[in-house]
């Protein structure tokens, strides 16, 4: 069996506490009514009840006693009969026709009132059992010559009372039905206007699962529901733009690959056909080919152990001057080859960090080769440590060729290179600043590039100082 949607769910519970909330508040005001209108038939009797005992005074005083009401039922009705413009309100104008009978006769006041001797013995009326009654005294020159005594209504039961009664529940049911179907307009509403956004969320969800990563969704307001559209489209943005470098990545990389393959394929074929002669000249070609790709397949390995957080880094305390003395050691020679000058600037004071000595020397070593490869013959390469707070930085500036500013953000990007000048020719791959940033970030720093006042590049790393 399909289960109801979001949206009749949603329907159905306000509908659901609307009607509770009618049919009780609809109880209340029957209730209420209830006593409030058999309140008001018992006051009215309570007020003809005064009369009839005034009247009943008057009458025994003119006998002296009550055998002149004893059997004589009649004449007890007669003292039971309001007087008009007493007990009956005067009217304003002529009657119309037959005066109409009080509201407290139509309520069978005559036939819940009687009259109680002295020792409270029945003298004329009816008892009701079990009735909640009130009394009144008789009392004629300071005596209690008697009680008149009033039945109370504990429900509605005269014909007219009761009518009226049926009449305002009729009301109040059509007042409930009404409210209900008010209630099931407002529900449906509110459950399709809140929920439309969802379903479209809900919607291009599925949508975005099945790769359409260029949807977006429209963002209507500023509460939940559109911080959720907000979000799913910053989600898929995000996904649109990782797979934008997923291929990017994949194309860049099966070009890298290709080239030096090609490059090997080329040779190989050459010295098989004769064409080249298997000497020296050509062995040392081979082996720069595969000297490169050896170094494409350990950057992406390493990228790869970076991106899943399993990069290997054994920190301990190591002077960041010894790192550095050593990687420019070992870069003299390449520099030297290059036409680069190397300037450095250590503080005379060891330079103690918590780190990876390893991966610092690949950091530094990657940052020597980017210099050799992209600076102009004749340039210099100047490095300076300032260990002046908190973080330590270091600063790697060389001579031209410079970086556009607008690409100077996209420098640490997989296979990125900026075509004017730091281009396939000079041998890279485009991975080696990406590396780096993996690296700084792992210690807890952090580099950025800018324009260098040499005229070339300038990159910065932050490293912390403290051991975490």
């Amino acid at each position: 069996m399909k289960r109801p949607g979001l949206t009749t769910r949603i329907f159905l519970a306000v509908f659901a506490t609307a009607i509770v909330l009618v049919a009780a508040a609809g109880e209340a005001a029957r209730w209420s009514f209830s006593q409030g209108f058999l309140g008001y038939l018992n006051d009215l009797a309570l007020a003809r009840m005064e009369a009839v005992v005034a009247r009943t005074a008057s009458a025994y005083a003119a006998h002296g006693d009550w055998d002149f009401i004893r059997g004589e039922r009649m004449r007890w009705m007669e003292i039971l009969r309001p007087v008009p413009g007493l007990d009956v309100p005067a009217a304003s104008g002529p009657p119309s026709g037959p005066p109409s009978p009080p509201v407290s006769d139509l309520t069978g006041v005559v036939m819940r009132m009687a009259l109680l001797d002295a020792d409270r013995k029945l003298l004329a009326g009816f008892v009701i059992a079990d009735a909640r009654t009130e009394e009144r005294p008789v009392i004629v020159e300071g005596r209690t010559v008697g009680w008149v005594s009033l039945a109370q209504f504990e429900s509605v039961a005269a014909a007219g009372a009761s009518r009226f009664e049926i009449a305002q529940k009729h009301a109040l049911a059509a007042i409930g039905l009404a409210a209900a179907a008010l209630a099931a307009a407002i529900a449906w509403w509110l459950a399709r206007t809140l929920l439309r956004p969802v379903r479209e969320v809900a919607g291009a969800t599925h949508r975005l699962a099945g790769g359409d990563y260029a949807l977006r969704v429209p963002v209507g307001s500023r509460d939940e529901v559109g911080r959720l559209a907000e979000d799913f489209n910053h989600l898929a943005e995000t996904l649109q733009r990782n797979e934008r470098m997923r291929r990017d990545f994949m194309a860049d990389l099966s070009h890298e690959l290709r080239t030096p393959l090609g490059v090997l394929h080329g040779e190989l074929e050459a010295i098989e056909d004769g064409l080249r002669p298997f000497d020296a000249h050509a062995l040392a070609s081979l082996q720069g080919e595969v000297a490169m790709l050896s170094k494409l397949v350990s950057d992406l390995y390493d990228l790869s152990l970076a991106d899943v957080g399993a990069l290997a880094y054994r920190k301990q305390d190591v002077d960041l001057r010894d790192v550095l003395s050593a990687t420019a050691e070992q870069y003299r020679e390449r520099l030297a080859d290059a036409g680069i000058a190397l300037e450095m600037a250590l503080p005379a004071a060891p330079v103690t960090l918590f780190a990876d000595a390893v991966r610092l020397r690949q950091l530094f070593g990657n940052l020597f080769e980017n210099s050799c490869r992209y600076t102009d013959r004749g340039g210099v390469l100047r490095i300076a440590v300032e260990d002046g707070g908190e973080p330590l930085r270091v600063v790697l500036d060389d001579t031209a060729p410079a970086v556009p500013p607008e690409r100077l953000p996209h420098l640490f990007e997989r296979f990125y290179r900026v075509d004017s000048s730091r281009n396939r020719a000079s041998g890279g791959a485009g991975l080696g600043l990406a590396i780096c940033r993996n690296i700084v970030e792992a210690h807890g720093g952090a580099i950025d590039a800018a324009p260098s006042p040499l005229g070339g590049l300038r990159l910065t790393i932050h490293l912390p100082r403290a051991r975490p």
